[in-house]
């Protein structure tokens, strides 16, 4: 194909995998679609055990490699837009970009073929499932396609960037997530008399205030962290002392160390006030992807190769968001960067939108970066 040809392809590949949206580990059809594309370009596809998701490989059989990578699936909202693509799955939509990744990396990919011969190694394509859930990226490792890469790279959406503008910074720039659920015990009583019980809602009240002075007396002030309770649920009448108390929660943080010191400061604070109002809890902690830190070598390389393509330099618009590109840049160097899609509502938002637009121009970006990243490596 030539470049007008792979604009309009992935144009159309892009409307057809917006009005087509599979949530996470659902994504079959999608994958079927990609990989009829991948076959139909001859471009090879590697056989791994994976459910959903695609890896394709251009280059010939030496080193270096270097891997790009889409994330695929889609989110469990109902779309509100009125496009004429738009989502024929109720309650289903591409509400945080993932369409625009996709087409925009197979669009690569078709850019990459056209010069395979010369390219001095070999590019992984990831189309990667489940980014939502999160966790495909550990799907897409543990396969060890990635093991002989020695970097990685990918974009996403921004609605807060215009098109021919890309926000990229080294370092953190997206969070380490976790979410928790506290379960304090106490004990159940009638309402008019409390002394015969142990009163767990003065015990919650406490325990969530005392909780937001975590990351405001314990943290950097100028560290970027969030703990916040999501879910209270206690009782279910008026004149009775319930017995139990759940909350849920979540927090987020841009360092390793920041991480672990809301994390036990959560367990003291849980257990001493369960401890003072002669109650108990149990915790569940449950350990999302790290932060998301962009290496800084590969980023001057990425920052310049978008200078030559001719897009409008930004720093990244960092979020507390998290995002499971992490996983990768746990095993080898990666650029996380943020293209301009056009002002629009927010990700994950019923109104979001990418606009079609930046489409060629992310797809020649990333073509550009994952050849001179091999030529880079290669010398």
């Amino acid at each position: 194909m030539d470049e007008s040809a792979i604009k309009a392809f992935i144009e159309e590949t892009f409307t057809w995998l917006h009005s087509h949206p599979e949530l996470s580990y659902e994504e079959h059809e999608t994958t079927a679609q990609l990989k009829k594309i991948l076959s139909k370009e001859q471009i090879r596809l590697l056989e791994l055990p994976l459910a959903t998701g695609a890896v394709a490989e251009i280059g010939d059989g030496s080193k270096p490699v270097i891997a790009l990578r889409a994330d695929i699936d889609a989110l469990p909202i109902e779309e509100d837009m009125g496009l004429s693509y738009a989502s024929r799955f109720k309650g289903k939509m591409h509400a945080c970009g993932h369409d625009f990744h996709t087409a925009a990396v197979l669009g690569a990919a078709l850019l990459l073929k056209e010069k395979a011969s010369s390219l001095p190694g070999r590019v992984r394509i990831v189309f990667q499932p489940a980014e939502e859930a999160p966790g495909g990226a550990q799907k897409v490792l543990e396969t060890g396609v990635l093991d002989e890469a020695q970097a990685i790279f990918a974009i996403h959406t921004s609605p807060l960037l215009p098109v021919g503008s890309l926000g990229l910074s080294p370092g953190p720039v997206m969070a380490a997530v976790d979410s928790f659920i506290l379960r304090f015990q106490g004990k159940g009583c009638h309402a008019a008399h409390p002394d015969r019980g142990v009163d767990i809602i003065p015990l919650i009240a406490h325990f969530i205030s005392m909780a937001q002075t975590i990351v405001s007396r314990n943290s950097n002030p100028f560290a970027a962290n969030l703990l916040s309770i999501t879910r209270v649920e206690a009782g279910n009448t008026w004149n009775v002392l319930p017995e139990t108390a759940e909350l849920d929660g979540t927090a987020r943080s841009l360092t390793l160390e920041d991480r672990l010191l809301i994390k036990d400061r959560l367990y003291a604070l849980a257990r001493g006030a369960a401890d003072a109002f002669g109650a108990s809890v149990a915790i569940d902690w449950h350990q999302g992807p790290p932060p998301t830190i962009n290496d800084a070598f590969w980023t001057e390389f990425v920052l310049d190769t978008a200078g030559k393509q001719g897009f409008i330099l930004q720093e990244a618009p960092k979020s507390l968001g998290g995002e499971d590109f992490s996983y990768y840049q746990e095993k080898l160097p990666g650029v996380f960067a943020s293209i301009g899609t056009g002002l629009s509502a927010p990700n994950h938002s019923p109104e979001f939108r990418a606009d079609p637009a930046a489409l060629l121009p992310a797809a020649k970006f990333l073509a550009a970066i994952a050849e001179g990243a091999l030529r880079k490596l290669a010398t």
